[in-house]
């Protein structure tokens, strides 16, 4: 057996050796630029990860190249041929250039962003090969380089059989199952039955299913031309539909506060993404806590976009989803480019996930489909119990860089269209790229292409709701699950000046979708009342029969829902985020701070959690700009060093905020200046 493998192991060593040997020249991480001495603290961490890497991608290359020299020794016992140590060598290397060959072909057909996020070269030197693929073609690769391998293997297996080579015929066996298991594993996952499932007699179940990124103008039920969400539509003509709604900080991690805590940022104390081990637990107590203590079964399934859910403590009973995002180690751990190319083409699937779920959950690969059947398999089982249950789904379909599966990033961009966002938005795959693009001019974008890559996005991200609420039918839940659909925060797409979120507090950033279906008030309600986030919480509990904390600060929209209170008096405020570069279309004059290398460190060098200097943490709030946003109203108040300005907004007709009207409507800034005043002093709302 030994002397068996002696070939193949030698070909995946070469193999490895290779790989680790061009990864050498690239950077080991892929996280943000930190200081020197911070990456040599972690030399010999990155040194295990690499190795860990190299580990998987040697055993990998045996599986390959193992395969090609059982095809050549079976051969050889077939035809009675002389062995030759060249042709086992050139069989084994032939298995592994095949299947590599077909797998990446695989993923640059369907899933083309999982190779952007780890190519270290032109993406556009692909685009000639990617031209010629075709799912059908793949597909039938993979039939004939498995009927050309495995024909003389199986031939081989049936004449030991009729030999009584007991002993050779059992190995193959074994060898095959296992074959035939990890095959299984990586390629199929099973959808739940869809049986008719017990519900609780009084607690309605609870579905909150969520996108990072999706901006509230995409929906259809808001206008949008393009009819990118008939499911999340559908939904809003059997509930109702806020088409205000201000999410109070366009980061991730502070907007999830938020929402589950129902307190504004100063009071959870989120600010930004960047946070330390220490500043994980809240002050008051959060939703899935609540409905814990009331007999709910709480659990959130995502990708890497939900790692907040997990690294804070929020209560979930059980969490699926990535690691910390911002945790130096788990970035180590991904491994450089090249290595990681290649170990990547095959963790994109169950296995991958339970080995190296640091590659599975990779920053801007998408994960959609496979987290909207991971979540269909978790009502199941959460049904089967006859508990109620409160089921969070947040996942990145809509997050940048906008890469999609298979067909949705073609869906409705330009066919002809060759530039560098051809799969995914170009020139953002690590955060010191983003950094970068930040700082740059629309024009250094193909703006029109990225815009139809996010709407592709948010096309998959519709559909996985429209498989989530077809299951809900099938199975009778629909008549006792609520269903929320909802956004940490939308995104600039250059309206303005600039791209990303939380930079500056426009709508497309900060009014995100809210759409909430209770099958006990059916109804196509649109609220044009402005609110926030921060208020779902407590109208999640009010629809469950449960009172919220009195430490909240949001208040319950079932009033709203009902027609049982007024529209134009709520008022929502909000901040921005740390500005991680200079940022198009701020005021020149605002308090400055360091770039973000400067700004990071890590406390805890054995969790590795990246964070924000304390001794900034001043500065950083006091350079935010906050709104106060009120019907088609937004004050905003900026901070510069020369003293703060306010500023007034239409957000209807500006919601790129270019036009200052706090001159010709003083009233309006009287009437919003005080409350937003109070609130930046810290005064409860």
């Amino acid at each position: 057996m030994m002397k068996l493998l002696m070939v193949p192991a030698g070909v995946a060593f070469l193999i490895t050796l290779a790989l680790v040997i061009l990864s050498l020249g690239g950077t080991l991480y892929s996280g943000p630029a930190i200081h020197r001495e911070i990456t040599q603290h972690y030399l010999p961490y990155a040194v295990f990860a690499t190795g860990r890497l190299a580990l998987a991608a040697f055993l990998i290359s045996l599986a390959l190249s193992g395969l090609g020299s059982l095809c050549y020794t079976s051969l050889m016992k077939l035809g009675k041929w002389k062995y030759s140590f060249f042709l086992n060598v050139l069989s084994a290397l032939a298995a592994f250039l095949v299947f590599t060959l077909l797998q990446f072909s695989h993923q640059l057909f369907h899933y083309p962003s999982s190779i952007v996020a780890s190519f270290n070269y032109d993406i556009r030197r692909l685009y000639p090969f990617w031209e010629l693929l075709t799912a059908e073609r793949i597909e039938l690769g993979f039939l004939l380089a498995s009927a050309l391998f495995l024909s003389p293997i199986f031939a081989r297996w049936v004449l030991d059989i009729r030999n009584r080579a007991w002993k050779s015929a059992g190995v193959m066996l074994m060898a095959g199952c296992a074959a035939a298991t990890v095959v299984w594993w990586t390629r199929y996952a099973p959808e739940p039955p869809k049986e008719p499932l017990p519900h609780h007699p009084v607690r309605p179940n609870i579905v909150m299913i969520g996108s990072d990124t999706l901006r509230t103008d995409r929906l259809g039920a808001n206008g949008n031309p393009r009819k990118l969400t008939p499911a999340i539509d559908s939904l809003a003509k059997e509930g109702v539909n806020f088409k205000q709604h201000i999410i109070p900080l366009a980061r991730t991690a502070p907007s999830l506060a938020s929402l589950f805590t129902s307190t504004w940022p100063a009071i959870h104390g989120v600010r930004d993404n960047f946070v330390a081990d220490n500043e994980t637990r809240f002050p008051v107590a959060t939703l899935p806590q609540i409905l814990r203590q009331h007999g709910y079964l709480t659990e959130t399934v995502g990708d890497w976009a939900a790692s907040d859910l997990g690294k804070f403590d929020y209560g979930f009973d059980r969490v699926d989803a990535a690691f910390d995002q911002w945790n130096f180690k788990y970035l180590l751990r991904q491994g450089p480019k090249d290595l990681r190319l290649f170990v990547s083409l095959f963790t994109h699937n169950r296995l991958g996930k339970a080995l190296l779920p640091e590659l599975y959950f990779l920053a801007g690969v998408p994960l959609t489909a496979e987290i909207g059947l991971e979540a269909r398999n978790r009502i199941h089982m959460l049904a089967r119990t006859g508990r109620p249950f409160f089921l969070n789904i947040f996942m990145a379909a809509t997050h940048g860089p906008f890469g999609s599966a298979f067909p949705y990033y073609r869906l409705y961009a330009d066919p002809a269209y060759r530039g560098n966002s051809l799969f995914a938005m170009g020139a953002v795959s690590s955060v010191d790229e983003i950094v970068k693009s930040q700082s740059a001019d629309r024009r250094n974008f193909d703006v029109r292409q990225i815009v139809d890559l996010y709407d592709g996005a948010v096309r998959s991200f519709d559909d996985e709701v429209g498989k989530l609420l077809n299951y809900l039918r099938d199975t009778g839940l629909d008549r006792n699950t609520i269903v929320i659909i909802y956004s940490d925060h939308g995104v600039d797409l250059f309206e303005s000046e600039t791209w990303g979120q939380g930079n500056i507090l426009s709508d497309y950033s900060y009014r995100t979708p809210l759409v909430i279906r209770d099958p006990r008030l059916l109804s196509s309600k649109e609220i044009d009342a402005t609110v926030s986030s921060i208020d779902i919480a407590p109208t999640v509990l009010e629809l469950a029969g449960i009172k919220p904390s009195t430490q909240w600060q949001g208040i319950s929209l079932v009033p709203l829902i009902k027609g049982d209170a007024r529209e134009e008096v709520r008022i929502a405020f909000a901040e921005t985020g740390v500005w991680i570069a200079n940022v198009r279309g701020l005021p020149k004059e605002r308090i400055p701070y360091p770039p973000i290398m400067e700004l990071l460190e890590i406390r805890d060098k054995h969790s590795g959690t990246l964070s924000f200097k304390p001794q900034y943490f001043p500065t950083l709030i006091r350079a935010k700009a906050r709104m106060a946003r009120q019907g088609k109203w937004a004050l905003v108040y900026f901070p510069l060093a020369t003293g703060p300005i306010y500023q007034l907004f239409d957000m209807i007709s500006d919601p790129a905020m270019k036009y200052d009207l706090a001159e010709a409507h003083p009233d309006v800034v009287a009437k919003l200046r005080g409350p937003l005043d109070r609130w930046i002093n810290g005064e409860a709302q």
